[in-house]
């Protein structure tokens, strides 16, 4: 019986086994799709009036408008957070105390809070202070959204980059002080390119998470994608009834969709670091059969 560094290939009963259970299993999730289909259409949610309310401009606009928005502010908000996770990172990596407890009693901080209280609470201060002033803009609840989303996600992308500086060989940072560099010569030269390099999957992956938070601008009334499906499916009546549940899959589809996008840059950007490090090229099919004298 052959093995693997991870795990014991299985013997004979055991790939009988395996194959009963995924057969188990898929019939089991097979039927809760059929369940759920079946109720769909007692409810008449399958109803062809529910899914033709997509096919009106007016709800097209919406959805579009919703991506939209929900994209500008991953787009801010996941600039920012990188930029605020590498400041955070090399000021807790710092040899001064002061800066590194500073940082440290930051990223803990808002690491604690929950990311929904915070974007609250930041959205309550900024309409506080611009009623103050008699001033109510329309981007109050954007920056709030914004700030909230930076901050949180900022203190875990800077984890996951020290992670990254730490995983770096002491021999090379020994090397490089032996030939004179400064610390943060040795950190912009050294530590930090293969820290991003080695954690970038990881720090795309945390995007993710940050494109799924988007969706907590709904609690401050800001028109993301889940703003905009609610008030479609409360404004919208079919058959007597709102379609909540024909918005809720049109909706969630595209939130999957998008966040497969960001998962898929991952994979991708990991495999061709990989290549990158080995400068050994991946042999096709092609060059295999040329070299065995099979072409």
């Amino acid at each position: 019986m052959s093995s693997s560094v991870l795990y014991d290939a299985p013997g004979p009963k055991a790939r009988v086994r395996n194959r009963i259970y995924t057969v188990v299993g898929s019939l089991a999730v097979l039927g809760l799709i059929a369940f759920t289909l079946y109720r769909m259409n007692v409810k008449g949610q399958l109803e062809p009036e529910v899914w033709n309310i997509f096919n009106n401009a007016g709800v097209r606009t919406s959805i579009r408008d919703g991506v939209l928005t929900t994209l500008k502010v991953f787009a801010v908000a996941g600039v920012l957070s990188l930029v605020l996770g590498l400041l955070l990172a090399v000021a807790r990596l710092s040899e001064h105390k002061t800066v590194r407890w500073a940082a440290t009693g930051f990223i803990e901080l808002f690491r604690a809070i929950p990311l929904l209280i915070t974007i609250y609470a930041l959205w309550f201060l900024f309409l506080t202070y611009k009623t103050s002033l008699g001033v109510v803009g329309d981007n109050t609840a954007f920056w709030a959204l914004v700030i909230g989303l930076t901050v949180y996600n900022g203190c875990v992308q800077a984890e996951v980059i020290r992670a990254g500086v730490n995983a770096v060989p002491r021999g090379q940072v020994e090397a490089a002080y032996a030939l004179g560099l400064r610390k943060s010569q040795v950190m912009t030269m050294l530590m930090l390119p293969q820290a991003v390099r080695s954690m970038l999957p990881t720090m795309i992956s945390q995007l993710v998470v940050t494109l799924k938070d988007t969706s907590l601008g709904y609690i401050i009334t800001y028109s993301e994608l889940l703003f905009a499906a609610r008030t479609m499916a409360s404004n919208i009546i079919v058959n007597g009834e709102n379609p909540i549940t024909a918005v809720v899959i049109v909706v969630g589809a595209i939130y999957v969709a998008l966040c497969l996008a960001l998962a898929a840059l991952a994979t991708w950007i990991e495999r061709r670091g990989r290549r990158a490090r080995t400068g050994i090229a991946v042999a096709t099919a092609t060059d295999l059969s040329v070299v065995n004298g099979t072409d």
